[in-house]
């Protein structure tokens, strides 16, 4: 049987992700602290900045949970197949 290649995540891809994350939020973070506009206006487009990082996280995890849940089954399916095959002799004669 062939198995599949599992992606692996190297540390250092791991540390530019959050990295990354963390620069772009603190500089929208100050982008909108710092903007000439009404006091309503930054409030408004920090409660938007809010809503569009808390829905990336809820995305991330859903996606994550689907991959994993087929991973689960994929894994299930695998191992039926491999029981039949070890159980099956094409040699035998039914009689």
């Amino acid at each position: 049987m062939t198995k599949r290649v599992q992606p692996s995540q190297t540390g250092a891809f791991y540390a530019q992700a959050i990295a990354s994350f963390g620069i772009s939020v603190t500089a929208m973070a100050v982008a909108v602290v710092y903007m000439p506009a009404a006091g309503w206006v930054r409030a408004f487009l920090a409660l938007g900045l809010l809503y569009v990082v808390t829905s990336t996280v809820v995305l991330c995890k859903v996606v994550r949970d689907r991959q994993e849940m087929s991973e689960v089954t994929n894994r299930v399916d695998q191992a039926r197949l491999d029981k039949l095959l070890a159980e099956h002799d094409p040699f035998k004669v039914d009689g």
